[in-house]
């Protein structure tokens, strides 16, 4: 007798939360937001319950998760009806790349690493930092990146460095740009893959007038030998 009420909640908590689901609307499916995701928890975990303890009357199970549904719809609904509500909720996006600039005081708050931010780039085909105009992190945890339009390459007279002289333009063994430099802690390993050591990098670095690489929030080399830098924010 258990196992055919068990098999039969089974069935009817399946289809019920499938109707509770689409009735919250399709922007469940979409984006979990935290208050989304907090629902589906707590649906699950209820729904886990009426299916274990076949003792309780189903009606127990089924009225907390009305419940939860109808908290969700009318939160939704004032959030569509109030700006400050539904920041409240959702959170507001943030700018993590501007300029061209990482703004690592933003991705501290968030607790978002550089490990993170190299990921979800290299998700969206970009493979260097120096190549994005603007990067947001919406709410829904999704980076939005905006790359750099084209632009004309910079000669070695634009940057007055003399032909004799080692310049970032130099080829490096290397198929994707590779960090060198991450919260101002030099990747040892990583120079080692590209033949290079703390002296050139130090080299490097200071053409951007930085004197310690803990200056220096980011840091990487690219195919071509180009080092991009981005210093810490004051």
């Amino acid at each position: 007798m258990e196992y055919s009420t068990m098999i039969f909640r089974t069935f009817f908590l399946y289809f019920f939360i499938l109707v509770v689901v689409r009735l919250m609307g399709k922007r469940e499916i979409a984006k979990l937001s935290v208050i989304d995701l907090v629902v589906s928890i707590m649906i699950a975990e209820i729904a886990v319950l009426a299916i274990e303890d076949p003792s309780k009357p189903l009606l127990f199970e089924l009225i907390p998760i009305v419940l939860l549904m109808v908290i969700q719809v009318v939160m939704a609904w004032l959030s569509l009806k109030s700006v400050k509500i539904r920041q409240l909720l959702d959170g507001t996006p943030t700018v993590l790349i501007a300029n061209g600039k990482i703004n690592d005081k933003e991705m501290a708050k968030l607790r978002y690493n550089f490990d993170d931010l190299l990921t979800q780039l290299r998700e969206k085909d970009i493979k260097n930092v120096a190549d994005v105009e603007f990067a947001i992190l919406e709410t829904s945890g999704k980076l939005s990146v905006f790359p750099k339009e084209k632009k004309t390459p910079v000669t070695r007279e634009d940057l007055n460095i003399e032909s004799g002289s080692e310049s970032s333009s130099s080829a490096i063994n290397v198929k994707y740009p590779m960090p060198v430099i991450m919260d101002g802690k030099v990747m040892d390993n990583h120079l080692e893959q590209i033949g290079k050591t703390r002296f050139w990098l130090k080299n490097q670095v200071q053409r951007y007038h930085v004197k310690d690489f803990k200056d220096i929030s980011f840091a990487s080399v690219d195919e071509q030998g180009n080092v991009y830098v981005d210093l810490k924010d004051d």
